[in-house]
């Protein structure tokens, strides 16, 4: 009879089975973990709501979490119990709750955006145009492939977003010519066989058997791509996208070298896009926010 799989492994199964992202595997196992080493390290099926509810109120109480910090924590656990373990935990009781506090959301101006963009290297700088100019969050344009950008339409086809949704936002005239200047130069090294691009591409899910092809094609390649080479979930050498960390760290040292004298960052950027959102029917007016990108 085969051994029952580890805790870990029972977790990483169900999550490739609903489809969660990497991000979402890595924070919710980060919480299960401190749940567990904080309960010293007895197994959750010998715990239950209450001792759910204890560690939730020590989060708050103890290491005064943000309270998006401890809903991430209450949604491991939720998610921990009621798929993994198939034991719904139900009410946890009078879990204290930290506060939400009402903040006000630092927004940039158009000069100090263009400022801070101004002292970014490619391709930092043209990833955070895009997130000015189109409202993307930083790995959703790091993730851009060269099929999701549609030139003609001036559309751009963000691919699993939040929620695992896929979406079309603006393409930004002012970034037309910059985003068709890289994607010449990847499709002429492409096409005279680079050994940049003799590497798989990363492919998602199950496409890599179902398009054994596709890991080559040009439309699958990143319009971002990593320098550095990974391994896959099935053992796969591939290229994938450029770090998120990457950009968020360029960002931040250009915010501090700018001196606006505000916390800002990626996510910063993207609040301050100004952006036209496409009506119901999904065409976009005739506006092209020339203002928002860079």
């Amino acid at each position: 009879m085969p051994a029952k799989p580890r805790l870990r492994e029972q977790f990483r199964n169900v999550m490739r089975v609903n489809h969660y992202s990497i991000r979402t595997e890595k924070a919710y196992w980060y919480w299960i973990r401190y749940f567990l080493r904080y309960h010293r390290m007895r197994h959750p099926l010998k715990m239950g709501a209450a001792d759910v509810s204890e560690f939730l109120t020590w989060l708050a109480v103890s290491r005064h979490v943000a309270p998006a910090t401890q809903n991430q924590a209450l949604n491991a656990l939720v998610f921990l119990y009621g798929k993994v373990l198939d034991q719904p935990l139900g009410d946890i009781g009078d879990t204290v709750r930290a506060k939400r506090p009402a903040r006000i959301p630092t927004v940039l101006t158009h000069g100090e955006a263009t400022q801070i963009i101004a002292l970014l290297q490619e391709p930092h700088k043209l990833i955070a145009s895009l997130m000015y100019g189109s409202g993307l969050r930083v790995v959703e344009a790091c993730r851009l492939r060269i099929k999701d950008i549609d030139f003609d339409r001036q559309i751009i086809t963000v691919r699993s977003g939040k929620g695992d949704k896929d979406r079309t936002t603006l393409l930004p005239s002012p970034l037309i010519e910059r985003l068709k200047d890289r994607k010449a130069r990847i499709q002429r090294a492409w096409r005279e066989q680079d050994a940049f691009y003799q590497c798989d591409a990363s492919l998602p899910y199950a496409l890599r058997r179902k398009y054994p092809n596709a890991a080559r094609s040009l439309e699958w390649q990143w319009f971002f791509p990593s320098q550095g080479l990974c391994t896959d979930d099935e053992g796969n050498i591939v290229r994938h996208h450029l770090h998120v960390s990457a950009v968020q760290k360029a960002v931040r040292q250009a915010v501090r070298a700018t001196a606006i004298g505000k916390p800002a960052g990626c996510h910063t950027a993207r609040v301050g896009c100004r952006f036209v959102r496409p009506p119901a029917g999904g065409h976009f007016s005739a506006r092209q926010g020339e203002e928002s990108a860079v």
